[in-house]
């Protein structure tokens, strides 16, 4: 059976890095490429038979591991490999705890590259040889975290365009629906988070940005 691939990053120079490096070590697998969140949940849609989904943590509408989380909750079929510059421990780590099954470096070489994608379609976890795994995500991270799983596809683009700043018709612009459609989706996210302003739900969903620090 032809193993897939969906790499999701949006440096169209990295993708064909990554294709190249997986093609490579598996030459009959088919491998496809997305550039946004929203084109990755386009075709996830179209095809979840998906046996690895290689997700950059940066890219547009991801709004750091918050893309991972829904991702997760939404999918928890599709293994995710987060692929990512941002190479701290603490990140790395933590993108663990919101359930990616590796990390891989963007300096990895292919031969890390190679060895990791064979250990993780294992069913296995991998991290790079120097990180040891600890917990790396705070309480009140990992509620937040909980609230984002828990939202629909349609959710987590309005709270996505939040914490860009949209205004409520720029959003139903974007999404080609009602603004009456969107102030109720607001309500609901507002709800689930526990808030009553635009401010505090971007306050609350930032805290899962990357380069957030954790507070224990």
């Amino acid at each position: 059976m032809t193993q897939r691939f969906l790499i999701a990053d949006d440096h169209p120079l990295f993708r064909s890095a990554m294709r190249g490096a997986l093609s490579a070590s598996f030459p009959t697998a088919r491998i496809d490429e997305v550039g946004d969140i929203g084109s990755l949940q386009q075709a996830i849609d179209e095809d979840s038979d998906i046996d690895l989904l290689l997700l950059d943590l940066h890219m547009p509408g991801a709004q750091g591991f918050s893309a991972l989380v829904h991702l997760e909750a939404q999918h928890p079929e599709i293994p995710i490999m987060v692929v990512s510059a941002s190479e701290t421990e603490e990140v790395m780590c933590r993108a663990i705890d919101y359930g990616a099954s590796g990390f891989l470096p963007k300096s990895s070489s292919p031969e890390q590259i190679s060895t990791a994608i064979a250990q993780v379609l294992q069913g296995e976890r991998w991290l790079p040889e120097n990180v040891r795994y600890q917990q790396a995500s705070s309480s009140d991270e990992k509620s937040i975290a909980e609230v984002v799983a828990s939202l629909t596809p349609q959710q987590f683009r309005v709270a996505s365009y939040l914490v860009q700043g949209l205004l409520n018709k720029q959003i139903a612009w974007e999404l080609n629906v009602t603004e009456a459609t969107i102030k109720a989706h607001i309500t609901e996210i507002f709800r689930k988070l526990s808030v009553h302003s635009r401010t505090q739900a971007v306050l609350m969903l930032s805290q899962l940005d990357v380069n957030t620090p954790t507070v224990e």
